[in-house]
């Protein structure tokens, strides 16, 4: 017998014996080629999610939520059942759709948060009849925090009466603060406010539309309505009120009232620009924007010896004479802001009058106003704390003028100058001018160059900041709603 013979002949027998292990292993294991046919096992109890955050004390993980937005906060809460508990017992701030059926689960909700000194009650545009009303009020102030609720905010409640807003004032006695926008109920509601909320510090109202549509209805309104004397009021806010004057007796009779803000309101205001000043003369800052007020009523702002802040946004009717009224009795003044519209009213004289009258001036913003280097040297000489100054739509501020503002403005840091004819050969003058100078933002100006800024940078150094926006924008000068005077001079 050959070798291959008996190699091949061993050799076989080994494979099939082999083979048929393996088969008989198959067929002893039906299910392993075919995973669907395997038996089914018993599904494995799910274990908790491990909250790793355990070891950290309530305290510190409430610290954690108070630094999340609102979206987050409650997105976070719905992780375990500790931080549900904890976000519930730290929430100082509630946000709620002001639906009809807000009432029934009022009680649920300030039940579970506990915490809550903030709530704002907001209605959609397009809710309609499904919006709060009165008996829904009623069964939302019975579930108030009445002990500790601070803020109460009201937004597009336009199925709410003045008995609504009364239910709810009467429920909150320690309420602070009080802002009402785009809702139903007419002034006779506040009256009831003042009455039930004695600590109320800051009342905001905005858009009403249950105010009377005729002057005379609105005379008589004022003639009935007997508000009571609100000596913890210090901040009153009216805007975009078409019968704001319904207002005026409420704001007369607070006393010690700080900050007043008329915005694009309705009516003649220097006759009760008078009347509120004598009853409030311890107002500290004052903003009007387009209203119909004139030089009468600048004349009243005499009695507001301890005047502050003054914002002149758009009122046409005032001038020079009324400005220099101002100057004459308000000599605290810090913060003055003019937006002339481009009437030409309000010029050098008038601003010659704040630089003698004002020496602790501290920032202005001049928007449509025309100064030339007569009152800006004043200013410089006479304004020794002039730190923020704006230059907007000013056609009279030139070279010279900014050459006179760097040999003058010592302790200005902030200059903001837009559409100006200003040129390279003015700007050049800040190089050695203006040695407390740290931001310089123009915009506008299109006889200053790119080169020009970058030489300032050189030779002011790494401290010295400066921007320069060259695209033309329509209406330059008027650009003063939106906030922008809040804004000009953050550079």
């Amino acid at each position: 017998m050959s070798t291959s013979q008996l190699s091949t002949k061993n050799i076989l027998p080994i494979g099939e014996s082999s083979l048929k292990k393996e088969n008989s292993k198959i067929l002893r294991t039906p299910n392993a080629q075919n995973p669907s046919t395997r038996p089914s096992r018993r599904p494995s109890p799910k274990r908790p999610f491990p909250d790793d955050t355990f070891p950290i004390p309530p305290k510190i993980l409430a610290l954690v939520f108070a630094s999340l937005s609102p979206a987050d906060r409650s997105a976070r809460s719905l992780a375990c059942a500790r931080w549900k508990e904890v976000d519930a017992a730290t929430r100082h701030r509630l946000s709620l759709d002001a639906r009809a059926g807000l009432g029934r689960a009022a009680p649920a909700l300030f039940a579970r948060f506990a915490a809550v000194t903030k709530v704002a009650l907001r209605s959609a545009r397009g809710s309609g009849a499904d919006s709060l009303a009165d008996d829904g009020a009623a069964a939302v102030a019975a579930a108030l925090p009445s002990d500790r609720l601070a803020r109460l905010k009201l937004r597009g409640l336009r199925k709410l009466s003045d008995t609504g807003l009364s239910s709810l004032a009467a429920a909150a006695p320690a309420l602070r603060k009080l802002s009402v926008a785009s809702c139903t109920f007419g002034p006779k509601a506040f009256v009831a406010v003042l009455q039930a909320c004695p600590l109320l510090e800051d009342l905001s109202v905005k858009r009403l539309r249950g105010l009377p549509d005729a002057a005379g209805a609105a005379t008589s309104i004022i003639e009935e309505l007997k508000f009571p004397q609100a000596l913890s009021l210090r901040s009153v806010c009216l805007k975009d009120l078409y019968s704001a004057l319904c207002f005026v007796p409420l704001v007369a009779s607070s006393p010690n009232l700080r900050t007043l803000k008329i915005l694009r309101c309705s009516g003649a205001w220097d006759l009760p620009l008078e009347v509120i000043t004598v009853r409030a003369p311890g107002l500290v800052e004052l903003h009007l924007e387009k209203l119909q007020v004139g030089d009468r009523g600048l004349a009243a702002l005499s009695a507001c010896r301890n005047l502050e802040v003054l914002f002149l946004v758009k009122t046409p009717e005032c001038t020079d004479s009324g400005i220099i009224s101002v100057a004459e009795k308000c000599h605290k003044l810090r913060k003055l802001h003019i937006d002339g519209w481009r009437t030409n009213r309000i010029g050098d004289f008038g601003l010659m009058a704040v630089a003698r009258g004002c020496p602790d001036l501290q920032e202005l913003v001049l928007i449509g106003v025309n100064p030339t280097v007569l009152s800006l040297r004043m200013l410089g000489e006479h304004c020794r704390a002039l730190e923020r100054l704006a230059l907007c739509g000013c056609e009279t501020v030139g070279d010279a003028e900014i050459i006179c503002l760097a040999e003058r403005c010592a302790a200005l840091k902030k200059l903001c100058i837009k559409g100006c004819p200003v040129s390279d050969r003015g700007m050049e003058a800040l190089n050695g001018g203006c040695p407390s100078l740290v931001k310089v933002k123009l915009k506008r100006c299109r006889g200053v160059s790119y080169e020009c800024v970058e030489s300032l940078k050189v030779t002011r150094g790494e401290s010295f900041s400066i921007s320069l926006d060259i695209v033309l924008e329509p209406d330059a000068g008027s650009a003063s709603e939106n906030g922008v005077h809040e804004t000009v001079l953050a550079v």
